[in-house]
């Protein structure tokens, strides 16, 4: 069997539809759809009866409605959180105003280093600070109800503060951003580390799960070839990043135009900001050096 990726594109649920995926699990699509949130962000409800809400998205009104009439028989004990971009965790609080359930997951947000003397963060817009849980979850601790355990997986990379959610009842994962089946997570330093993402699909490998439910999108239906294809494809992006420096190009924004040719200029700072993750663990390896202290988009880098 091939372990090539394989991106599904196929359309989900429209937004708000509540979607029946198990006997567990209900899924609300967000309207924020767009070119880094396909669809829209996807919030899911574990359980009936007593359940837990993970990821009530963006601060939208309308979701939230919908959200919470697709609960209005029910209570909510938990909403459960998996990282702090503002597609993500905004709604947390008129949920919890709502419903009184008590906000779990993952921490506070952060970078994965520190700011370069000089340095602004690219997607500083993208964090929301707000965010403040009343329990935190660290790696393998759970919160239950009937008939659910979500058990909390650290997956730093796509943001230091990263965390999914194994649904023992179902060997199901809710995978947030870190993996899904429509596109290749980013990594954007220095919200996000490659070496960390790259640690953290090695760890998903040594774990078994039948299906993902993932922050955007629909299901990763055979997760252990989808996380070899990850890796495969990490791979090949390395290979061309250092072929670019082999044949004489020293920034990244010259790396962009080669290697992502015929892809939209509106996502060329987001390709960028990926090539500079893979640099950034490249020069951390030893296999890249750079003329700033740590690696920037402005550096310029020389294969060694």
């Amino acid at each position: 069997m091939s372990d090539e990726i394989e991106f599904d594109r196929t359309a989900t649920t429209p937004p708000g539809e509540i979607a029946e995926l198990s006997p567990l699990v209900r899924r609300v699509i967000a309207g924020n759809g767009g070119p880094m949130t396909f669809t829209g962000t996807c919030t899911y409800i574990v359980g009936r009866g007593r359940v837990a809400i993970i990821d009530p998205g963006p601060d939208d009104p309308a979701h939230v409605a919908r959200l919470l009439a697709a609960v209005a028989s029910e209570t909510v004990t938990d909403i459960v959180v998996t990282h702090t971009h503002r597609d993500h965790s905004p709604a947390v609080p008129a949920v919890k105003a709502a419903t009184g359930a008590r906000i779990v997951g993952c921490g506070l947000h952060r970078a994965a280093r520190e700011l370069a003397l000089g340095e602004a963060n690219p997607l500083d817009a993208a964090a929301d600070r707000a965010y403040a849980p009343d329990l935190l979850m660290r790696d393998g601790d759970h919160v239950s109800g009937p008939g659910w355990t979500l058990t909390a997986i650290d997956t730093p990379g796509h943001t230091a503060n990263h965390v999914a959610f194994s649904l023992a009842e179902e060997a199901s994962l809710f995978s947030g951003d870190h993996v899904m089946a429509w596109s290749t997570s980013i990594v954007a330093p220095p919200d996000g580390s490659m070496a960390a993402y790259m640690a953290s699909i090695e760890k998903l490998r040594g774990m078994e799960h039948r299906l993902y439910w993932p922050g955007h999108g629909g299901p990763v239906m055979e997760p252990q070839r989808f996380l070899r294809g990850l890796v495969q494809h990490r791979r090949q992006r390395e290979a061309a990043i250092l072929n670019r420096l082999s044949v004489g190009d020293e920034r990244i924004a010259e790396m962009v135009r080669a290697i992502y040719q015929g892809l939209a200029p509106a996502l060329h700072g987001a390709a960028g900001l990926s090539v500079l993750a893979q640099l950034e663990d490249l020069v951390l390896r030893g296999s890249v050096s750079c003329d700033d202290v740590l690696p920037l988009l402005t550096s310029r880098y020389r294969r060694i």
